[in-house]
């Protein structure tokens, strides 16, 4: 356009403001302590860029972050609040001054000039502070140029990869940028490298510890409107581990060993080891329930799921442990009842040259604490069988006594699973807590 059509888009910015004085109340000329300032305020209008097909304005931005709120893995967000800081400069705004002292405004005056369109990629939500009044202030110095500062709470996206929750560190990124001015436009940059962005010592959560802030600069390209600069304020979380162990490893753990309690039960105590057997797996299962009930439902497997759902086969074998045991040890009690019927009938012939046999078992309730050598470390029962050789000679019957044993594997699988499961979940842990850890 010619400079006769930008003198008009002046003038009718002129006329709308000098029309709608009530719509300007911090556009009086008593706020104004320079009357050249006050008619070139006056003569701006927020719709033109300070460079009218010039080159890119440059805009330094500056962040210091008041406090981060909350992270969220099932929203997948987070929550910060913000000092965000624009600094360019408007030669329309520039003033005469002796004191080479800036003016500042508040809130009213950022409606009637030009101020850079930045918003928050990927935002969910955000808001500028009013509480008392609008959180923004407008410094104008006398070379034109120009400090616009806002206090804003925004939340926004951060995409978590929780395949090694709760033992993961995150890093998520508050995205800024222009909104309608491309690079050809508006050059946005941090105004000083990593010392634009500053945060309060004070600034932790509960769950996290944070361990790093650094600031990014993109070129993002949208296919419809072209290239636009995109500032990232990158911070790394790592999560507090604490919490989870008191919560959710340490009595899964606990259940993993009580479930190896029955091991050292009697196989015959039915109503003792299949209650224990069956309350520790109920309890895994509540404890899977209640950690995935917080979580996000993703696709992949996480840490904690590697932990809990190899901690509840655990549990689950020793059920079927017992199971096991008390199935052989029902076959061998109908092995030992059939030994005992065929014993009198097939032993029970009483001449000479022939055995007579008299059955003797150890009771059957005490037969676990019958004391026994040890065959390869193993315990074992036995039943004894007592034949007995009778020979007839003149006056009488001799007897002369020859004893047999039968060993029965009884209690094989317990004394085996009381080393097996406890040594296996030891190696689990050590595996587990090396790669994740």
């Amino acid at each position: 356009p010619s400079d006769g059509c930008l003198l008009m888009l002046y003038i009718s910015c002129l006329l709308i403001i000098l029309a709608a004085p009530n719509e300007a109340p911090g556009l009086h000329l008593h706020a104004f302590h320079n009357t050249d300032v006050n008619e070139k305020l006056v003569a701006l209008c927020k719709q033109l860029h300070p460079v009218f097909l010039g080159p890119a304005v440059p805009v330094g931005v500056d962040v210091q972050v008041e406090s981060l709120d909350a992270i969220s893995e099932v929203d997948m967000d987070f929550t910060m609040t913000l000092y965000l800081r624009h600094y360019w400069k408007d030669d329309r705004l520039s003033f005469k001054s002796n004191t080479n002292q800036s003016m500042t405004f508040d809130g009213r005056l950022v409606k009637k000039i030009w101020v850079p369109d930045m918003f928050f990629v990927h935002s969910k939500r955000s808001f500028t502070h009013d509480t008392t009044t609008d959180n923004v202030m407008l410094r104008v110095y006398p070379d034109g140029k120009v400090l616009y500062s806002l206090r804003v709470t925004v939340t926004a996206m951060c995409n978590m990869d929780l395949s090694r929750f709760p033992l993961d560190t995150q890093t998520c990124s508050l995205e800024i940028e222009s909104y309608a001015y491309t690079d050809d436009d508006l050059l946005l940059y941090w105004k000083e490298g990593n010392k634009s962005l500053n945060t309060d010592e004070k600034i932790s959560l509960s769950q996290f510890l944070i361990q790093e802030f650094h600031t990014t600069t993109k070129l993002a390209f949208y296919s419809s409107t072209g290239w636009y600069n995109r500032l990232y304020i990158n911070f790394t979380l790592r999560r507090h581990i604490f919490f989870f162990l008191l919560q959710t490893y340490f009595p899964a753990t606990l259940m993993v060993m009580l479930s190896w309690v029955s091991f050292w039960i009697d196989r015959r105590a039915v109503p003792a080891r299949v209650p224990l057997g069956i309350t520790t797996v109920l309890t895994m299962s509540t404890i899977i329930t209640g950690v995935n009930a917080s979580m996000p439902r993703v696709s992949y497997i996480k840490a904690v799921d590697v932990y809990l759902w190899i901690s509840f086969v655990f549990v689950f074998l020793s059920v079927i442990e017992y199971a096991a045991v008390n199935y052989l040890s029902t076959l061998q009690e109908r092995k030992e009842r059939k030994l005992r019927e065929k014993l009198p009938c097939t032993c029970g012939i009483a001449h000479p040259g022939m055995m007579s046999a008299s059955y003797s078992e150890v009771d059957v309730n005490t037969t676990g604490n019958y004391g026994m050598p040890e065959e390869n470390g193993v315990r074992r029962q036995r039943m004894l069988v007592e034949l007995a050789m009778e020979t007839d000679q003149v006056t009488g019957h001799v007897g002369s006594r020859a004893y047999s044993s039968v060993w029965i594997d009884t209690h094989a699988i317990d004394k085996y699973s009381r080393v097996i499961f406890p040594g296996s979940y030891i190696l689990f842990n050590i595996i587990y807590w090396s790669i994740y850890s």
